[in-house]
Formats: structure tokens, C-alpha cells, sequence
């Protein structure tokens, strides 16, 4: 597991009362993380509050997928024609029995009756990578992973590899697990569940996460809550899709 080490703590007042005033901006009275210290750092509040000094360690592919030579549904090969090419070459009964039956583009061409060069092979693009996002000044790092598609492979029409990659990664996503480093002693980290139903128990709804050396791995559903909210304010946070971006280029 990667590590980060991050400096002693530091004395931010500043910060501190900026995230205070922004808890304060909540109705505290319903709140669910209205049991914590009024200094508390909310995680989710944190990674997408905008004036903090966030920046990006470690930012890396795991896997990497650019190919044409994966096999498609029969369907995908016939819809991308041209609509002349598929008035000239109808479905047929025999053609509909196929539909789902993965093959190549030249395969497809065989059956249809065409020449090979008609059906454009797409790109298959999966791309699945992962990043240390950290604040110096609040102790804090986390590790996120991104990929462009939750599909086996996204499927990108154009003629050369690198623009299907650049087409790809414009609506990379956030997905999976979530690991957090937290070495601040002095201030208290929770992650809360803001949609939680009233059945969930408050000791579900806000995790504490103490102090540590080492990497703690969030429950899954503070992980998907954290990373809806990052989707939901991901073009105000530019430095994660710069950071892709140039990992990519």
C-alpha cells in the first residue's frame, strides 16, 4: 500500500474556523454530526471545499486497455453503418439470429455481404487508475480510484488511438474503495452520512476516524456517499481531472 508521510501538524486557525463556519452554515439541529466537537473536520465537506490547499501525490494507472481488436455484438457492428450500407443490406432473419453473438468487424462484414473496410472498428478504452489527494495543513491525505467507464470497455469511434483515449477520460469517474491517512491528534476526523434513513443507528451514520500511521479503509457506505458527493462537485475540483489528464498525456 502506498504511504505518504505528511509533516508534524500544523497550527491553521484560519482553517479551522473556516471549517467550523461552514458546519455552522448547516441546520445543526437535525444534523447527524451534530455529537462531534464544533471543530470537527466533516471528510466529504473537506474534499470539496475548494479554498482548501489540496494537491495531488501519486496520481497512477493500473490498467490500461486501448485496442480494436476486442470483439463486439453483431448489433454494434450492423448500427454503425451507413444508413445507405444498411438499406442496401437488410436485416434479415437470418442476420437477426446473430445480434448478440460477439465477433470482429471483418467477421460481421462477412456475414452482412460487405467489404471489411465499411464497418469501422472502435477503440476499446478502459482505463482505471488512482490518486492521493492531501492537505498539508489538516494532516489529511486520501486515496481515491477513477477509471473512464464501469463497462468492461468503453467503445470510441475515431481514427487514431490517442483521440479515443482523450474522448474517453473527458467523463472519467470516481469508483471502489476510499483509504484515508489522518496524522492530526489535535483535531477530530469523522466521515457522516448525510442521506441516511432515520432506521440507520448514529453510530453508522457518523465514523470517527482517529489519528494513525497507516492507511484506515472507510466503510463502503461512507466510500459511496464521499463519492457521490465528489461527482456531484467534480467541475469545481479541477485539480483531480488536470492531474489525470497529465498522467494520460
Amino acid at each position: 500500500m502506498d504511504s505518504l508521510t505528511l509533516p508534524t501538524p500544523l497550527s491553521n486557525d484560519n482553517l479551522n474556523d473556516h471549517l467550523a463556519a461552514s458546519s455552522a452554515a448547516e441546520t445543526r439541529t437535525e444534523h447527524p454530526a451534530q455529537s462531534l466537537p464544533p471543530n470537527s473536520v466533516i471528510l466529504a465537506e473537506a474534499l470539496t471545499d475548494s479554498s482548501i490547499h489540496w494537491q495531488i501525490h501519486n496520481c497512477k494507472v493500473s490498467k490500461k486497455t486501448v485496442t480494436q481488436e476486442l470483439p463486439l455484438p453483431f448489433l454494434y457492428h450492423y448500427d454503425s453503418l451507413d444508413d445507405a450500407i444498411k438499406q442496401a443490406n437488410p436485416l434479415t432473419p437470418a442476420l437477426l439470429a446473430q445480434f448478440n453473438r460477439p465477433m470482429s468487424a471483418s467477421e460481421a462484414a462477412q456475414l452482412i455481404g460487405i467489404e471489411a473496410a465499411l464497418i469501422t472498428s472502435p477503440w476499446h478504452i478502459k482505463v482505471i487508475g488512482s490518486l492521493v489527494v492531501f492537505s498539508e495543513a489538516l494532516q489529511l491525505a486520501v486515496r481515491l480510484h477513477w477509471t473512464n467507464t464501469g463497462k468492461d470497455t468503453e467503445q470510441i469511434y475515431t481514427k487514431e488511438a490517442v483521440d479515443a483515449l482523450s474522448t474517453a477520460l473527458k467523463d472519467w469517474q470516481f469508483f471502489g474503495r476510499i483509504d484515508v491517512l489522518y496524522k492530526n491528534d489535535k483535531q477530530t476526523l469523522a466521515s457522516v452520512l448525510e442521506d441516511a434513513d432515520s432506521q440507520t443507528a448514529a453510530n453508522e451514520r457518523i465514523l470517527p476516524i482517529a489519528a494513525s500511521a497507516e492507511y484506515q479503509l472507510l466503510p463502503a457506505p461512507h466510500a459511496l456517499e464521499i463519492i457521490a458527493r465528489l461527482e456531484a462537485d467534480k467541475t469545481d475540483l479541477p485539480w483531480f481531472g488536470k492531474a489525470i489528464l497529465e498522467r494520460l498525456a
